[in-house]
Parts: C-alpha cells; sequence; structure tokens
C-alpha cells in the first residue's frame, strides 16, 4: 500500500513536536499515525526528514540508526537525554504522543 501525502506531512508533524531532551520510536510514531508498520516512518524519515529533530527518533530497542549512531548520540547528550552503552534509556527519555495508544 502506498503512503499517501497526509500520512507523510502527519509524520513529520508528529516527529516536529517531539520536545528537546525527549525520543520517541518508528513504532511510536507509526501507532500514533495509525500506520500498520513502523518500517514506514524509517522511510519518511530517510526521505523527507532532513528540517525535522530526526535525532530524536530511535528504534525500539533504544539504539539509534548504525549508520547515524555517532551524530544521534552526540545530538541527543547535548540535550541531555541519558545514554548508557550507545543506547537511549527510553524508561528516562520516551515522549508520548497525547492521545496516542502508547500515551
Amino acid at each position: 500500500m502506498a503512503t499517501s501525502d497526509a500520512q507523510v506531512e502527519l509524520v513529520r508533524a508528529l516527529v516536529a513536536t517531539i520536545p528537546l531532551g525527549r525520543v520517541a520510536t518508528y513504532g511510536d510514531i507509526a501507532a500514533a499515525a495509525g500506520l500498520s508498520t513502523p518500517r514506514t516512518v524509517g522511510w519518511i524519515m530517510r526521505t523527507d526528514a532532513a528540517d525535522l529533530p530526526w535525532h530524536r527518533v530511535i528504534g525500539a530497542g533504544g539504539k539509534p540508526a548504525a549508520h547515524l549512531a555517532e551524530r544521534q548520540l552526540q545530538l541527543l547528550a547535548e540535550e541531555g537525554v541519558a545514554i548508557r552503552d550507545g543506547r537511549v534509556d527510553l524508561r528516562a527519555a520516551r515522549f508520548s504522543f497525547p492521545g496516542a495508544p502508547n500515551g
């Protein structure tokens, strides 16, 4: 199933709301946007997120994308996000979208 422009814009809007010092997983964003898979969020982030706080979107295990790990963890650490052994402490930093299934 193709991703609609409205879905892309909704994901972009959700990512834009993640506050400084907090993170959301691809799955959190997919659930909040009503998407069937976190992979769709990953695709959107790869293709249309240069102007967004992309570094605040991480994998479900708290690990950053391998090819961006050093830069992503640096940006998150600068925002005060707790990082241990190359992973974000999701219990401390996870953002819940208001009204979403995870929030």
